[in-house]
């Protein structure tokens, strides 16, 4: 009976929200931004973490994916920074991406994207690491790697500005109205 009360949901959602649009707003100077994040072992049954990442241009969403992450992570800052690691794959694509359209000539600066979690921006940064298991330690070498030779910069932001967060999980109606804003997603009825 849940998944259909789920189901159900669902399509109020969508009921609500038939009439919204994607918008992009008009600017001289096209950079991608990103935002990462993660819960912290989320699902009930395996204890995996989802994450969550958008990418926005000229004030819209232009990527996102939300997923399940592929290993269990053993604190918040793992799972925040497994998150980064997919965000920085999808980020050296982006900018392969638009660079190879012509729309942005962005060899000569790092992407940024940001992360709400102050301990996996610090790591993502510097050498120190607990040695972990194999498959963490390769996830962020990784990260570091494309940090220092300034592919990608991940920046600190406060959660209550984490744009990705309607991503990974449940809010507050106010809150991610705000946020789903933020990623460029109006009522066409607000913009006539």
């Amino acid at each position: 009976m849940d998944h259909w009360k789920a189901a159900k949901k669902v399509l109020r959602y969508l009921q609500g929200t038939k009439d919204h649009m994607l918008t992009y707003r008009r600017t001289d100077h096209l950079e991608v931004i990103g935002y990462s994040d993660s819960d912290y072992a989320g699902c009930v049954d395996s204890r995996k973490s989802t994450f969550g990442y958008v990418f926005l241009m000229a004030g819209g969403a232009i990527s996102w994916k939300s997923s399940r992450q592929s290993v269990i992570a053993t604190s918040t800052m793992e799972a925040e920074f497994v998150a980064c690691f997919e965000a920085t794959n999808h980020a050296l694509w982006l900018q392969n991406f638009t660079s190879g359209l012509g729309i942005i000539d962005n060899a000569a600066r790092p992407l940024k994207f940001y992360c709400d979690n102050s301990a996996a921006v610090f790591f993502s940064k510097n050498d120190r690491y607990s040695r972990g298991t194999k498959h963490m330690d390769l996830k962020f070498l990784s990260v570091k790697e494309e940090v220092r030779n300034e592919k990608v910069s991940i920046e600190h932001i406060g959660t209550d500005l984490m744009v990705a967060d309607p991503l990974t999980k449940g809010l507050p109606p106010k809150i991610y109205i705000g946020h789903v804003e933020r990623m460029g997603i109006m009522d066409k009825s607000l913009l006539m």
